[in-house]
């Protein structure tokens, strides 16, 4: 279980296996990402997560394991833009619509009165 002061993604040793929430057995000579905001608990073993999971999970030896947190990471904050722009679409949208429709009719206006004249 995750407590408030662990971070939410982290590249670590893969231990031998994890039981009752601990590192049992030592760690192999791979390296794991556990991403919380993908649903992974770090006290489960690799064998206890899903396959989606453990295709995130690795293993990786070192250098692929940083590059692939490192990707991993920015996966996510590209998804995190994505929503905060999709929000503020949400948002602004009805609004800018409303006004768009204001200046239409204020445009519209003038042309109707101009035709009514003739």
């Amino acid at each position: 279980m995750r407590t408030l002061d662990q971070p939410r993604r982290v590249l670590r040793r893969q231990p031998v296996r994890i039981v009752a929430g601990e590192p049992e057995g030592g760690y192999t000579n791979a390296f794991e990402i556990i991403c919380c905001d993908c649903g992974d608990d770090p006290g489960l073993d690799y064998r206890d997560v899903s396959a989606e999971l453990q295709r995130v999970r690795g293993p990786y030896p070192i250098a692929a394991g940083v590059r692939a947190y490192e990707e991993h990471v920015a996966q996510h904050q590209q998804l995190k833009r994505s929503l905060r722009i999709r929000s503020a679409r949400r948002l602004f949208a009805p609004r800018l619509l409303a006004r768009l429709g204001q200046l239409q009719n204020a445009v519209a206006y003038p042309r109707q009165m101009g035709s009514q004249r003739a």
